[in-house]
């Protein structure tokens, strides 16, 4: 479809609930469009019991995979690294009292995907058992096979007590689980908008970082850094440190990068203090 470098290695060609939502009140900022119009390796639409091909062929990816893309073109938000996809929309939800960043949505046609990283166990994976805790505290809630293997689809109501139709998705990587909560047509039907959402979940790169978390902690985010921004970033460091500049981002180095954990509990809004620049218009 052209959309981004999916699955794309580095110098190399593409290879063929406790955890509760917070409430939000959002704002949007768009994804301009992106130059890039290659073609890009089909994410694979049959449906599966357990997503084995995670850190090889498909993504999301760790930051230290051997095969993970090349995140020049990415934006960051610290716990993980984003692509830019046309006619995407970025929200970002935030603390309310100490605006650190604790998530994101995107929004694609009618259907929007929230984003949400979890430190987990070294050894286990954490999704079995968030998706048996989703099961077990809802009892509309039901168990399906999907892309990324077993996931829950759960029917909640919104503030005017609309029924919504929600699909959600958990992968296990390193000391890490990313949860993706898919809602609107993505959430029910094989489409446009599921696909362009499938395959940008499965291109996040995630970047657990090394400090001390619990299981089932928030991984620390800060707010969006354009390529651009961290780029500038970079090379002030390295021009500080009086070293060659580095090759590959370091979230950790990233000036106002919250420490610890955050509760998943916390209420959140937006933080709009996104600027114009070459992928993100001015939030209004």
């Amino acid at each position: 479809m052209g959309l981004w470098k999916f699955g794309k290695k580095k110098d190399q060609e593409p290879e063929g609930s406790d955890l509760e939502t917070s409430e939000s009140q959002e704002e949007d900022s768009d994804f301009l469009d992106s130059e890039d119009d290659e073609d890009v390796a089909d994410h694979p639409t049959v449906k599966v019991d357990e997503y084995l091909d995670r850190g090889d062929v498909f993504g999301p990816w760790d930051v230290d995979d051997e095969n993970v893309p090349d995140d020049e073109d990415y934006v960051d938000l610290g716990a993980y690294l984003l692509p830019v996809v046309p006619g995407m929309e970025l929200r970002v939800k935030a603390n309310r009292a100490s605006q650190q960043v604790v998530g994101c949505i995107v929004s694609y046609g009618r259907s929007s995907l929230e984003i949400e990283p979890f430190a987990a166990p070294k050894t286990l994976g954490l999704w079995d058992d968030v998706r048996d805790d989703l099961l077990q505290g809802n009892q509309q809630s039901s168990e399906a096979e999907g892309v990324f293997g077993m996931e829950v689809r759960l029917p909640v109501k919104d503030k005017s007590g609309r029924v919504l139709h929600t699909r959600i998705v958990g992968v296990d990587g390193p000391r890490w689980m990313l949860r993706g909560i898919f809602s609107g047509p993505a959430a029910t039907q094989d489409n446009d908008e599921s696909d362009v959402l499938n395959r940008f979940f499965s291109s996040i790169i995630v970047a657990r970082g090394d400090e001390p978390l619990a299981p089932r902690d928030l991984i620390p985010m800060h707010a969006p850094l354009t390529p651009q921004q961290r780029g500038k970033d970079e090379d002030e460091e390295s021009e500080a440190e009086g070293e060659p500049e580095s090759g590959k981002n370091d979230s950790t180095a990233v000036p106002g990068k919250p420490k610890g954990p955050f509760n998943s509990d916390q209420q959140t809004e937006v933080k709009s203090t996104l600027s114009r620049g070459p992928m993100f218009s001015e939030v209004r």
